[in-house]
């Protein structure tokens, strides 16, 4: 299986400008690249903060941008986001039986388990003894390997700033995930704004550029402010099989121009 990996769009409600550029042409811009460049993808994972503000307006925008994709989109919340607006306009979007926006898909091989960390009047992740029940009930009864989406990442990132406000409180979710880690393969998660992997406790995980601004790599500042940049935005490329999870990151708006290397003729002489 191929599917897309979005984050941080951060649409506003007036479809302008958001620290100099504007989210909403930059999100158009990713869809028509990966529709142009990706078209035998299978899914699309947006890991939350979809708008700014959590304006109603911000998620008609959103929904007018996802609207040439011709394959499944899959959101999840962010801090940024509002899960009653989100719904409103998303009502296809399934709910645990309390409410949250967590849900579960076959991708493939795995099993793709969305999750809610998002909680009304804190920017820094929640994930609650009733979110993380439904997480251990979904975990408990397949045996398939399984992807993590989330939006706050669940272990430090080196960034103070951004580490002051992920997932603070984590003893729920790893009380949920205890057992389990070695069928999770790998966790995606936003809200850094950062090209970043590597594993926590064995695990897998990564996430991107987001698709309009960045956070700026500052590992010596205190968390005092968040730094921004102008980075170039992307989204991954992610394919799965049963031995592998790749992901290709891909500047989308990369205008340079390509150019060959070498042909390959050439190394079969050279190995001849």
């Amino acid at each position: 299986m191929k599917f897309i990996h979005l984050t941080d769009t951060h649409l506003v409600a007036d479809a302008g400008l958001l620290y100099g550029t504007n989210p909403k042409q930059r999100l158009q811009q990713a869809v028509t690249h990966l529709l142009a460049h990706q078209p035998d993808a299978q899914a699309v994972v947006i890991t939350g903060d979809l708008t700014h503000y959590g304006h109603a307006e911000a998620y008609v925008h959103l929904r007018e941008c996802l609207a040439p994709l011709t394959m499944p989109v899959y959101p999840i919340l962010g801090n940024h986001d509002s899960r009653e607006r989100f719904l409103q306009h998303f009502a296809h979007i399934d709910t645990d039986a309390n409410g949250f926006v967590q849900y579960a898909r076959d991708f493939g091989p795995y099993l793709a388990l969305f999750l809610d960390t998002n909680e009304p009047g804190v920017h820094w992740g929640v994930y609650c003894e009733t979110r993380a029940s439904w997480l251990r009930a979904r975990l408990a009864e397949s045996n398939k390997p399984v992807l993590l989406f989330m939006h706050h990442p669940f272990f430090p990132i080196g960034i103070r700033s951004m580490d002051a406000l992920s997932l603070l409180d984590t003893s729920a979710f790893l009380g949920a995930i205890n057992g389990f880690e070695h069928r999770i393969r790998h966790v995606f998660f936003g809200h850094i704004h950062r090209p970043i992997c590597g594993t926590f406790r064995g695990m897998a995980y990564s996430t991107l550029h987001g698709t309009n601004h960045q956070v700026a790599l500052d590992l010596h500042s205190d968390a005092s402010c968040i730094y921004g940049s102008h980075e170039r935005s992307q989204y991954g490329v992610v394919m799965l099989n049963e031995e592998q999870v790749l992901i290709h990151a891909e500047d989308f708006l990369n205008s340079d121009q390509r150019y060959r290397l070498h042909e390959m003729a050439d190394y079969a002489i050279a190995t001849a």
